[in-house]
């Protein structure tokens, strides 16, 4: 694992303890890489709810609800489609924060 990586989950994690914030990750091109460093970091599960790998149009449509007409007008690879992307996840989970990441792999 790399360690940079894992500095900035524990960074990640430390700010959320303190307020009690659960956090849900929203992934298409890092395939839950993301979800996968912030499970590898000691105490994440008080701080991590899920995350959602979302590779697909039909994936992001289904698991998160991003809309067709978004995806359709603005592309997988856009600030609207990643906006309803981190929507959903905060939607379809306990969290009260999310990042969403999509991108050209």
């Amino acid at each position: 694992m790399d360690a940079e990586l894992l500095s900035l989950s524990e960074s990640v994690g430390t700010a959320c303890l303190p307020h009690r914030l659960l956090l849900s990750t929203a992934e298409s091109c890092t395939g839950g890489w993301v979800a996968q460093v912030i499970t590898h970091t000691a105490g994440s599960s008080a701080w991590f709810d899920r995350g959602f790998v979302t590779y697909s149009n039909e994936a992001k449509t289904d698991m998160l609800g991003v809309k067709p007409e978004t995806l359709q007008q603005f592309g997988a690879v856009s600030l609207e489609t990643a906006g309803e992307m981190a929507a959903g996840a905060l939607k379809n989970s306990k969290a009260m924060i999310s990042l969403s990441i999509t991108g050209i792999a």
